[in-house]
């Protein structure tokens, strides 16, 4: 019964989170929280892997499609620098809490909680963003940073990227739902690449099943392809609808975890 709550989890999770752009870590990464399976170290650990493999399927697919000729790489790039760095610190900072003993036990309320506050905020921003003024930053010191940060939360909290990721695009950037999904991966990708090559080069991979990381990866997998065929079939108003059902149903999940941890 674990193994197939994981790996309904993991696809589902992959599917929705190519669509949209979130990574699926924001799913996955609270669902086997409260599931309480596996401790917040491979959780962190197994989810980041999973969402590593669906958006290097679902980044491939969805730049072979011809509606993304417009995809700036130069732009894209300086995200993606500032998110490598930015995962590195991240995973750096989770670390640090979790060798710190007194509230090792609490790293999972304190994700959730940080968590919950973004969902929080992606929700908020969502159902009003009709009416707020966006921006369209060129300078590319500030889009280093800007992938530096959203590098950082990914890494963090496990999680991928997430909305605040898209959050930031929608906003800082003035793009569409779809447009952002995709430069969301590309950050998603690459942070997510450098979080896991640093847990591997300083040797803090926590203990994990080798056979759930293979499902887990090939959920990814195939939840990233089934993804990203759903998505060239939808419209940004269904995109949008999608997105705003998860935030609801992540912010449900992240109170539960807060509760359950502490």
């Amino acid at each position: 019964m674990k193994i197939f709550i994981i790996l309904f989890v993991c696809f589902f999770s992959s599917v929705a989170g190519s669509i949209c752009g979130i990574g699926g870590g924001v799913i996955i990464k609270p669902a086997l929280d409260a599931a309480n399976m596996m401790d917040v170290a491979s959780v962190s650990f197994l989810s980041g892997c999973t969402v590593l493999s669906m958006s290097a399927v679902s980044l491939y697919k969805n730049l072979k499609n011809e509606d993304n000729n417009d995809f700036h790489k130069a732009f894209a790039s300086i995200l993606t620098v500032g998110s490598i760095l930015g995962g590195i610190i991240g995973k750096s900072a989770f670390q640090l809490l979790l060798d710190i003993s007194e509230i090792k036990s609490k790293a999972g309320a304190i994700q959730a909680a940080v968590l919950l506050l973004l969902t929080a905020g992606t929700m908020a921003y969502e159902l009003k963003k009709e009416t707020i003024t966006t921006k369209n930053i060129e300078n590319k010191l500030v889009v280093f940073f800007i992938g530096c940060l959203l590098g950082i939360l990914s890494a963090f909290l496990g999680i991928g990227g997430g909305p605040i990721n898209l959050i930031a695009l929608f906003y800082l950037f003035s793009m569409r739902t779809k447009e952002a999904a995709l430069y969301s991966i590309y950050i998603i990708l690459f942070s997510q690449i450098a979080s896991l090559l640093y847990s591997i080069c300083t040797g803090n991979v926590p203990p994990f099943s080798v056979g759930i990381l293979a499902l887990m990866i090939g959920c990814g997998i195939t939840g990233g392809l089934t993804g990203s065929a759903i998505s060239r079939k939808m419209n940004h108003k269904m995109v949008d609808q999608l997105f705003t059902g998860l935030m609801v149903l992540m912010i449900f999940i992240n109170l539960y975890n807060i509760f359950r941890c502490l």
